[in-house]
């Protein structure tokens, strides 16, 4: 009895520990995406409507380590200005995070891109995309597969060029755009 209570009263002390209070990409998209501000689009590699055999051996693999993709985006106006700078911010902050690597950088200061990677370089669980202009709003593209590379950033563009996405999936990106 002695020893069943020590080990329940272990276990409880490990997973309280192990519960992590740090921001995060994974529970900003949680906390935002049913938030009337954000825009949130989930896209599979069946959504992207692709015929394998007009694809590349290079653009094979790329799809095949891809799992899916996240998009959270939020809509800049005249009324929510201090918004956006807070909840653009908050995603720098998240992305200062050692476990995201910046692979790149660019833009000025009403616009700006950078692509990050969660993992080791042959090994990508990751890729984030995050832009923001200040007309606009931001928007933040989470990239999700197993064992990518950074060459498969590139294969998934042009596989996404070529795709035929169902357009009605991705209709709030297009209103952010607008």
């Amino acid at each position: 009895m002695i020893t069943l209570a020590r080990f329940l009263i272990t276990s409880i002390l490990l997973l309280l520990l192990s519960c992590n209070n740090e921001p995060s990409l994974q529970k900003y998209f949680v906390e935002n995406t049913e938030n009337k501000d954000f825009m949130a689009v989930d896209l599979t590699p069946k959504m992207l409507n692709i015929k394998s055999d007009k694809l590349s051996v290079s653009q094979k693999e790329a799809l095949a380590s891809f799992e899916k993709i996240n998009v959270l985006a939020f809509k800049a106006n005249d009324k929510n200005k201090v918004q956006f700078e807070t909840e653009k911010k908050k995603i720098v902050n998240i992305l200062k995070d050692k476990k995201y690597q910046e692979l790149m950088k660019f833009g000025s200061g009403s616009a700006g891109a950078q692509i990050s990677f969660v993992g080791e370089d042959e090994h990508i669980e990751e890729f984030v995309i995050f832009g923001n202009k200040k007309e606009n709003g931001f928007a933040v593209v989470r990239v999700l597969g197993k064992d990518m590379n950074p060459t498969y950033i590139m294969e998934m563009m042009s596989i996404l060029k070529d795709s035929k996405i169902d357009m009605e999936q991705l209709k709030p990106l297009q209103e952010l755009l607008k």
